[in-house]
């Protein structure tokens, strides 16, 4: 799965994959939406389980490999593999955890074509662009994205 991060800013996209996801977090990067469901993303909406931050999130999936995989240890009434006081963390956020993944899912499927990261010199159809700023009311995000495509 690849992604491209605009997080940074147009003029700065990353591509996110596999590789970056494991690096930073320490977790296979098909993990990401079952680590995030339990860290909490606040830009995906995403509470988390209250005390449970990311180091505990990394260890977690590291040791269960899924969401599923914990929840499945909890029912059992398993100890092992739980980073001290998560256990009971996770099992207060249980109604939680079984409806997040819903809203997580990530579309893993989905074709994507080759990304050429280079930014274009100046927009195809400027005026195109300008009607759609005006529908929808994009006047700021247009204007960051035509100082960066023209060098201001």
């Amino acid at each position: 799965m690849r992604v491209l991060y605009t997080a940074r800013g147009v003029r700065n996209l990353q591509l996110v994959d596999e590789a970056f996801v494991t690096a930073k977090y320490g977790i296979p990067g098909r993990g990401y939406a079952d680590f995030a469901t339990l860290r909490g993303d606040p830009s995906d909406g995403l509470p988390g389980v209250a005390g449970v931050g990311e180091k505990t999130a990394a260890s977690l999936i590291t040791r269960f490999g899924s969401l599923e995989a914990i929840l499945a240890a909890l029912d059992a009434g398993q100890n092992d593999g739980f980073p001290a006081g998560s256990r009971t963390k996770l099992a207060a956020a249980r109604d939680y955890l079984r409806v997040a993944p819903a809203v997580v899912k990530v579309a893993d499927s989905a074709p994507l074509p080759s990304a050429d990261l280079t930014l274009p010199a100046k927009p195809r159809d400027p005026e195109a662009l300008v009607r759609l700023a005006d529908r929808y009311g994009l006047d700021s995000p247009l204007n960051r994205l035509l100082d960066v495509l023209t060098g201001r």
